[in-house]
């Protein structure tokens, strides 16, 4: 199998004395985001990242793209605005891993009142522009998601909001800001940034150990909970860093529809259908101190989830039950909030620099999955007067994602090409490929005339053709990259199988997943 990665226009290309227009330490959405959008632009582009991309917060997520139906409570419009017409955008460029989603919300008697929901819901439609369908009542005691709830819940309301493949939003940025030209580079360390003349010298160390450097003529430092690491001497926004957890259990109810359940501490929880056979609830909000590679759903977190929807469930829900948890740390401008869930989830640009001779630094503080395309935007107009390169006109709102390229409601007829395509294949195995990959699913069957083509199974129904695919053109190294990453299969798999993957992929050991002590 081939493994040459997948990087675009490579550092060892350049002379050292080559200057590009835009270096980017940090791999996660926002990183990605501006990658893509700066090299579609016709800027050089080379973007860091010292482990593997989405390795950080971005694959941390509740996993949807929505306004925030909560920060209504904290006049946050312009923010809620600005989240739902990018709901729209981004569903229309990548309909294979976005898709709407109708949620329920069940009305608590003895917390919001159900005029304010009503109020609430009425604008987040309002604002949304409609491009889904509009909130509803529905009676509990006689819809199907009323089924698993505790029989005083009677009425609620259901509303539209969209999923997304978090982790795979990054790497279908970083993939496509590749193909227009962007070095990629993911672990590889930056370990100095120093502001030389009217350029930045950016050394770094490659995985085999060796180091190089580069000039550069901006630099943005998206790194996200890592911010200022490097750069800290350009930065002059206050940080906060605040934490959220997530736990998956055994599917809790047959339906498709998600759950936003209401707390007595006024936080919110979701409660999703996950990867066919589990439930995914989060999440917390904690102020964060330490190592934010260190960050772990606590006991404390894992069984404040769990009494959360159990206040909702009519079977209560456990700490044994949970499978999986995971926790991300994310980097807020601290806009001084007395609570973590009242800072602000905006983001804020902080441009450092770029007078005469002197090179600029964008830092880039907080945001959401949801806005990370409209904060590419906003970082390169800051930095259009510095780089001439990126004063090219704005184009990723309409330009599709890899795979992406098909009609937003086209998903069921691509699945059905895939399977007259490819008959042999199973039709659960065709739907996720076609939700991974898009019409560049395609690409991982082209060629194979039977199930045996596919090369060896590994397990939950990944193939050798894939696991190539992702090695080749998703930067994939070992297991983790594969299982929790750019597939969510690591909840499948035994560790018999992860160490089968780990010993075709040539590496030592298999990885593991972050399951509560």
């Amino acid at each position: 199998m081939s493994r040459a990665p997948p990087e675009g226009r490579a550092l060892s290309d350049a002379a050292p004395d080559t200057t590009i227009d835009l270096a980017i330490i940090g791999g996660g959405v926002n990183g990605c985001g501006i990658a893509r959008d700066a090299a579609g632009r016709g800027a050089s582009v080379v973007l860091f990242e010292a482990g593997d991309l989405a390795g950080g917060t971005s694959s941390a997520s509740t996993k949807l793209i929505h306004g925030g139906l909560r920060y209504l409570e904290y006049y946050e419009f312009r923010l809620v605005r600005e989240a739902l017409r990018e709901r729209e955008v981004l569903w229309g460029i990548a309909p294979h891993i976005i898709w709407p989603l109708r949620f329920v919300l069940p009305h608590h008697a003895g917390l919001r009142p159900a005029w304010l929901l009503r109020l609430g819901l009425f604008l987040y439609d309002r604002l949304g522009g409609g491009g889904l369908p509009g909130t509803r009542r529905i009676d509990l005691a006689h819809d199907e998601a009323g089924a698993p709830l505790k029989p005083l819940f009677r009425r609620g309301f259901e509303y539209s909001d969209c999923w997304v493949e978090d982790s795979r939003l990054v790497v279908l940025n970083a993939r496509d800001a590749a193909d227009r030209g962007a070095d990629i580079r993911i672990r590889t360390r930056v370990g100095r940034a120093t502001r030389e003349g009217d350029r930045w010298r950016v050394g770094y160390g490659n995985p085999d150990g060796t180091a190089g450097e580069i000039l550069a003529r901006a630099l943005v430092d998206a790194s996200g909970a890592w911010i200022g690491s490097v750069t800290g001497n350009g930065r002059s926004r206050p940080v906060r860093l605040v934490k959220g957890s997530h736990i998956v259990v055994p599917r809790l109810f047959a339906h498709d529809r998600p759950y936003i359940f209401q707390n007595a501490d006024r936080r919110i929880v979701f409660a999703i259908p996950y990867e066919g056979d589990f439930t995914l609830i989060g999440t917390t909000d904690l102020d964060f101190t330490g190592d934010p590679a260190d960050a772990a759903a606590t006991p404390a977190e894992v069984a404040y989830l769990c009494a959360s929807v159990s206040d909702y469930f009519a079977r209560p829900v456990t700490p044994a039950d949970v499978v999986w948890s995971y926790a991300g740390v994310r980097s807020l401008y601290d806009d001084g909030a007395s609570q973590a869930q009242e800072a602000t989830r905006d983001y804020v640009l902080d441009l450092a620099g770029g007078g005469p001779g002197e090179p600029p630094l964008l830092s880039v503080f907080g945001g959401k999955i949801t806005t990370y395309r409209r904060l590419a935007e906003a970082a390169l107009g800051k930095l259009s007067g510095h780089v001439p390169a990126l004063r090219a006109a704005s184009w990723t709102g309409d330009a599709p994602l890899p795979g992406g390229d098909f009609a937003r409601d086209g998903f069921a007829a691509l699945v059905a090409e895939l399977r007259r395509e490819w008959p042999f294949l199973p039709p659960a195995l065709a739907r996720r490929l076609a939700r991974a990959y898009g019409t560049r699913a395609r690409t991982i069957l082209a060629g194979a005339g039977s199930a045996a083509d596919l090369g060896p199974v590994f397990g939950a129904d990944l193939t050798g053709r894939e696991v190539d695919y992702l090695v080749r053109e998703e930067w994939a190294r070992d297991p983790d990259d594969i299982l929790w990453r750019r597939s969510k299969l690591g909840l499948l798999f035994s560790q018999e199988q992860t160490a089968a993957l780990a010993a075709y992929l040539g590496h030592p050991a298999p990885g593991g997943r972050a399951v509560p002590a």
